[in-house]
């Protein structure tokens, strides 16, 4: 795997590679062709969203974990399993909301027969943010919520402090200025050791969920 380019400027535009207009199938057909940074040439597969394509909230994660590269759809391991269950405590029908992420290949190490999950050096998010400009256009959400700092950070071309800013309605930095909710991307929950830190994070998690629904009326 190449190193970090986290000095990477923000400011590429719009790839040749992202059509124009498009509605959210011809999105992930175009997608398995994206040569907009490395990732493409060790991960299993492009992973692009799922989630109905007029969804009213829009969840955006980090990237794909080891078993979304390997089967191909966000949110299907184990963060994804404590997403589901949040949303529903969240009076949210995961049906009808989209889910996509920030960067649409896994970077990872390899170590022995295992693939370690690599935090998206700046580079990624930047050759990635086309895509999910495509995807707000063409779905549209009322909300879109945020997990974690990665996703926040292409929504709001900015870094941002999770503390500082999360359950507060904030803004996309696309076009469309849609609402936008922050709060952390569900796989912290799983990295808490103690028993009262996990029920506390969840307990917040599920509030900010509470807060980006409140906003579809």
């Amino acid at each position: 795997m190449n190193g970090d380019d986290d000095g990477a400027a923000e400011d590429q535009g719009a790839q040749p590679w992202v059509p124009a207009g498009a509605g959210v199938g011809k999105l992930r057909a175009a997608a398995e062709s994206c040569r907009g940074c490395e990732l493409w040439q060790d991960a299993t597969q492009v992973v692009f969203s799922r989630g109905p394509a007029r969804a009213r909230m829009m969840l955006v994660g980090e990237q794909p974990g080891d078993r979304e590269d390997l089967e191909g759809e966000p949110f299907v391991g184990p963060a994804g399993r404590v997403l589901q269950e949040a949303l529903g405590e969240a009076g949210i029908d995961e049906e009808a909301v989209y889910l996509t992420n920030a960067v649409k290949h896994f970077r990872f190490e390899r170590r022995g027969k295992r693939r370690i999950h690599e935090k998206p050096a700046v580079s990624h998010i930047v050759a990635c943010r086309p895509w999910l400009e495509a995807e707000i256009a063409a779905v549209r959400p009322a909300v879109v919520v945020a997990l974690g700092a990665t996703a926040a950070r292409s929504l709001r071309e900015r870094t941002e402090r999770i503390g500082d800013v999360r359950g507060q309605v904030l803004e996309t930095s696309d076009p469309s200025g849609t609402p936008l909710v922050v709060t952390v991307h569900p796989s912290s929950l799983l990295r808490l050791r103690d028993a009262d830190d996990r029920e506390a994070g969840r307990r917040a998690f599920v509030a900010d969920l509470r807060t980006a629904a409140a906003l579809l009326g």
